[in-house]
Protein backbone atom coordinates (compact mmCIF):
# COMPACT_ATOMS: atom_id res chain seq x y z
CA UNK A 1 0.00 0.00 0.00
CA UNK A 2 1.82 2.99 -1.41
CA UNK A 3 0.62 6.53 -0.07
CA UNK A 4 -3.33 6.71 1.04
CA UNK A 5 -5.71 8.20 -2.05
CA UNK A 6 -2.70 8.19 -4.82
CA UNK A 7 -1.68 5.77 -7.67
CA UNK A 8 1.57 4.57 -7.50
CA UNK A 9 3.07 4.50 -11.08
CA UNK A 10 5.02 1.69 -12.42
CA UNK A 11 7.50 3.29 -13.36
CA UNK A 12 9.03 6.58 -13.26
CA UNK A 13 11.58 7.97 -16.17
CA UNK A 14 14.34 9.50 -14.35
CA UNK A 15 16.98 9.95 -17.28
CA UNK A 16 16.82 8.03 -20.88
CA UNK A 17 19.61 5.41 -18.90
CA UNK A 18 17.62 5.44 -15.70
CA UNK A 19 14.40 5.03 -13.89
CA UNK A 20 12.22 3.87 -11.52
CA UNK A 21 10.73 1.07 -11.64
CA UNK A 22 7.32 -0.24 -8.99
CA UNK A 23 8.43 -2.39 -6.26
CA UNK A 24 6.79 -5.82 -7.37
CA UNK A 25 8.01 -8.86 -4.60
CA UNK A 26 10.93 -9.83 -6.45
CA UNK A 27 13.92 -9.14 -4.50
CA UNK A 28 16.63 -11.85 -5.26
CA UNK A 29 19.29 -9.56 -6.54
CA UNK A 30 18.77 -6.73 -3.74
CA UNK A 31 20.35 -9.29 -1.10
CA UNK A 32 23.30 -8.72 -2.47
CA UNK A 33 23.14 -5.14 -1.57
CA UNK A 34 22.25 -5.72 2.06
CA UNK A 35 25.09 -7.88 3.17
CA UNK A 36 27.95 -4.68 1.56
CA UNK A 37 29.59 -3.41 4.83
CA UNK A 38 29.77 0.28 2.95
CA UNK A 39 25.86 0.08 2.66
CA UNK A 40 24.98 -1.25 5.54
CA UNK A 41 27.20 1.42 7.87
CA UNK A 42 25.95 4.37 5.71
CA UNK A 43 22.46 2.97 5.68
CA UNK A 44 21.72 1.05 9.22
CA UNK A 45 25.14 2.38 11.09
CA UNK A 46 26.05 -1.37 11.67
CA UNK A 47 27.57 -3.62 9.34
CA UNK A 48 25.18 -6.76 10.23
CA UNK A 49 24.67 -8.13 6.79
CA UNK A 50 21.02 -8.72 6.30
CA UNK A 51 19.41 -12.68 5.37
CA UNK A 52 16.04 -12.99 3.04
CA UNK A 53 13.59 -12.77 5.73
CA UNK A 54 15.10 -9.24 7.40
CA UNK A 55 15.45 -8.01 3.75
CA UNK A 56 11.92 -8.99 2.83
CA UNK A 57 10.58 -7.44 6.22
CA UNK A 58 12.58 -4.21 5.38
CA UNK A 59 10.44 -4.54 1.78
CA UNK A 60 7.93 -5.26 2.89
CA UNK A 61 7.40 -2.29 5.93
CA UNK A 62 8.64 0.22 3.28
CA UNK A 63 6.50 -0.53 0.71
CA UNK A 64 3.10 -0.32 3.28
CA UNK A 65 4.58 3.36 4.45
CA UNK A 66 5.55 4.73 1.02
CA UNK A 67 5.75 4.41 -2.81
CA UNK A 68 8.64 1.65 -2.72
CA UNK A 69 10.83 1.69 -6.12
CA UNK A 70 14.08 -0.19 -7.74
CA UNK A 71 16.33 1.96 -9.23
CA UNK A 72 17.17 0.61 -12.84
CA UNK A 73 19.94 1.65 -15.15
CA UNK A 74 19.99 0.55 -18.46
CA UNK A 75 23.39 -1.23 -19.53
CA UNK A 76 23.68 -3.18 -23.09
CA UNK A 77 19.90 -2.08 -23.84
CA UNK A 78 18.45 -3.88 -20.79
CA UNK A 79 17.12 -2.16 -17.37
CA UNK A 80 19.03 -3.79 -14.82
CA UNK A 81 18.11 -3.10 -10.50
CA UNK A 82 21.05 -1.12 -9.06
CA UNK A 83 19.63 0.08 -6.12
CA UNK A 84 16.34 1.20 -4.18
CA UNK A 85 14.45 4.21 -2.74
CA UNK A 86 11.36 4.85 -1.16
CA UNK A 87 9.01 7.66 -1.63
CA UNK A 88 6.85 9.47 1.28
CA UNK A 89 6.94 12.64 2.88
CA UNK A 90 8.43 12.16 6.01
CA UNK A 91 11.40 9.94 4.47
CA UNK A 92 13.28 9.25 1.57
CA UNK A 93 15.47 6.41 2.11
CA UNK A 94 17.55 5.65 -0.88
CA UNK A 95 19.99 2.93 -1.54
CA UNK A 96 22.82 2.25 -4.51
CA UNK A 97 23.36 -0.85 -4.03
CA UNK A 98 25.41 -2.01 -6.79
CA UNK A 99 29.04 -0.61 -6.02
CA UNK A 100 29.57 0.20 -9.72
CA UNK A 101 26.52 2.90 -9.46
CA UNK A 102 28.07 4.89 -6.60
CA UNK A 103 29.38 8.52 -6.85
CA UNK A 104 28.10 9.17 -10.53
CA UNK A 105 25.35 10.87 -9.79
CA UNK A 106 22.45 8.75 -9.89
CA UNK A 107 21.51 9.52 -6.17
CA UNK A 108 21.12 12.81 -7.30
CA UNK A 109 18.65 12.40 -10.22
CA UNK A 110 16.78 9.99 -8.21
CA UNK A 111 15.85 12.36 -5.19
CA UNK A 112 15.47 15.38 -7.65
CA UNK A 113 12.86 13.04 -9.56
CA UNK A 114 10.91 12.75 -6.26
CA UNK A 115 11.04 16.10 -5.53
CA UNK A 116 9.51 16.50 -9.04
CA UNK A 117 6.73 13.89 -7.89
CA UNK A 118 5.99 15.85 -4.69
CA UNK A 119 5.80 18.73 -6.22
CA UNK A 120 3.42 17.05 -9.44
CA UNK A 121 1.32 15.48 -6.26
CA UNK A 122 0.49 19.42 -4.36
CA UNK A 123 3.33 18.11 -1.40
CA UNK A 124 4.36 21.04 0.25
CA UNK A 125 7.65 19.60 2.35
CA UNK A 126 9.61 16.55 2.60
CA UNK A 127 11.41 15.23 5.25
CA UNK A 128 14.51 12.81 5.62
CA UNK A 129 14.60 10.74 9.06
CA UNK A 130 18.29 10.99 9.73
CA UNK A 131 21.48 11.03 7.71
CA UNK A 132 24.35 9.68 10.05
CA UNK A 133 27.04 12.38 10.61
CA UNK A 134 29.57 9.91 8.49
CA UNK A 135 27.58 9.70 5.68
CA UNK A 136 28.98 12.89 3.95
CA UNK A 137 28.09 11.52 0.91
CA UNK A 138 24.37 11.60 1.89
CA UNK A 139 24.55 14.99 3.42
CA UNK A 140 25.98 16.16 0.23
CA UNK A 141 23.38 14.94 -2.13
CA UNK A 142 20.17 16.10 0.21
CA UNK A 143 21.84 19.50 0.81
CA UNK A 144 22.79 20.05 -2.97
CA UNK A 145 18.96 19.63 -3.75
CA UNK A 146 17.97 22.26 -1.08
CA UNK A 147 17.49 19.92 1.99
CA UNK A 148 18.45 21.61 4.75
CA UNK A 149 19.27 19.93 8.52
CA UNK A 150 16.43 20.91 11.31
CA UNK A 151 17.00 18.65 14.02
CA UNK A 152 19.87 16.63 16.00
CA UNK A 153 19.86 13.41 16.53
CA UNK A 154 22.33 10.81 18.19
CA UNK A 155 24.26 10.07 15.15
CA UNK A 156 23.46 12.88 13.06
CA UNK A 157 20.55 14.97 11.21
CA UNK A 158 17.12 14.92 10.08
CA UNK A 159 16.40 16.98 7.08
CA UNK A 160 13.52 18.78 5.62
CA UNK A 161 12.94 20.09 2.35
CA UNK A 162 10.26 22.95 1.64
CA UNK A 163 9.41 22.17 -2.15
CA UNK A 164 10.03 25.10 -4.48
CA UNK A 165 6.74 25.97 -6.73
CA UNK A 166 9.07 24.66 -9.76
CA UNK A 167 11.68 22.95 -10.46
CA UNK A 168 14.03 22.72 -13.05
CA UNK A 169 14.46 19.21 -15.28
CA UNK A 170 17.08 16.69 -14.82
Amino acid sequence: MPIEGITQPEQIPVRSNLRLRKYDGNIDFALAWYQDREALLLVDGKDQPYDMARLRQMYAYLNAHGELYFIEYQENGTFIPIGDVTFCRNDLPIVIGDVRFRHCGIGSSVVRALIQRGQALGFQDLWVEEIYSYNTGSEKLFTSLGFVPYESTEKGHRYHLTIPGKMSKI
